[in-house]
């Protein structure tokens, strides 16, 4: 028999008032180690590991790859690198972004599981979208504790909600009382039984940590849908009621992710589609005002053509701001 000695916390927006509410409560020499991702900038350093050293009693520092977990210490995921725990150390990878992310939540929690199996507390904060979920998913599934800040005090509620969703049975608490029950958690024996054999999970965390290894080396299926990043053939991942897709080299989405990124990569498209029609008017306006009889009409023809078109992009980039804002409520 062990204890829970391990606890991982995924955050996003909202989550640095969460994460300092959390480790507010955390006693002086915690039995566990604590390793938190939050969603950062990638060009941009993150203070978070200052802000937490001083909201507690526990020491925090940014992560170091190959350092050796130790209980009682905060881990903080750098800005663009993951942050995972392999064989019992820390490990940082500039493996493929997952939902838009990197670092993201869902890496952690499944190395956290493939290392420790039911030893392993997650912990799921404020946050938009719903990163974290598939891995509070994973780590449940193999005798793990899910944590969930409660939805309804959260800034931002998406986060916790999701993993609510993929794992009914977590555990919800209000943030100020999050570093209390988790440090009676960890204090509970389990029988320290490692996460079972599962292709799928060997090679996702494989490719997270940026392994040689391909998606279409694990057990997936064909999508019929592109990666938003990469414009690769994505994958299926699994046969749960709410799928995954990775493409070939790795970038991971959600289906809420990836409908998000999909509406980048449209409006995208149209304002370089209403920036040709532009251009395109006025080739046609000045070259109708150089040249006469017959030629002239077929350019004011192609100019009228345009403006048509133009006004029709104009109304579907309009059409999809009110879609969004509405998704968005």
């Amino acid at each position: 028999m062990t204890n829970r000695d391990l606890i991982v916390v995924g955050a996003s927006a909202g989550g640095v008032e969460a994460l300092r509410a959390l480790v507010a409560g955390l006693p002086a020499g915690l039995p566990a180690a604590v390793l938190v991702v939050l969603h950062v900038p990638r060009g941009a350093p993150s203070a978070l590991p200052q802000i937490l050293a001083r909201s507690g009693r526990l020491p925090a520092a940014a992560a170091v790859d190959g350092e050796v977990l130790t209980a009682g210490r905060i881990y903080v995921a750098p800005a663009d690198l993951h942050l995972m725990v392999i064989d019992g150390r820390v490990r940082l990878s500039h493996g493929p972004a997952e939902n838009g992310h990197r670092p993201a939540v869902d890496p952690l929690f499944r190395s956290a599981v493939r290392a420790l199996g039911d030893r392993v507390v997650a912990v799921v904060l404020s946050g938009s979208g719903d990163d974290g979920a598939a891995g509070a998913e994973v780590v449940a599934a193999a005798g793990g504790l899910v944590v969930v800040q409660d939805p309804a005090e959260a800034l931002h509620p998406s986060m916790p909600r999701a993993a609510l969703t993929r794992v009914p049975s977590a555990l919800v608490k209000a943030a100020a009382g999050l570093g209390e029950l988790l440090a009676q958690l960890t204090k509970e024996e389990v029988a320290g039984l490692a996460a079972p054999v599962d292709p799928l999970l060997v090679g996702e965390v494989a490719i997270e940590a940026f392994d040689e290894v391909s998606t279409d080396q694990l057990p997936v299926s064909p999508s019929g849908f592109g990666c938003p990043s990469c414009g690769g053939a994505l994958f299926t991942l699994g046969e749960t009621p709410v799928p995954r897709f990775r493409c070939r080299i790795g970038h991971a989405w959600s289906p809420e992710s990836l409908l998000d990124e999909q509406a980048v990569a449209t409006e995208s498209a149209l304002w370089l589609a209403l920036r040709a029609l532009e251009e395109r008017a006025e080739l046609g306006r000045r070259m109708a005002g150089s040249a006469g009889g017959r030629v002239s009409g077929r350019f004011e023809q192609m100019t009228d053509d345009a403006e048509k078109a133009r006004v029709l992009i104009r109304a579907l980039l309009d059409q999809l701001a009110r879609s969004n804002a509405i998704q968005q409520e």
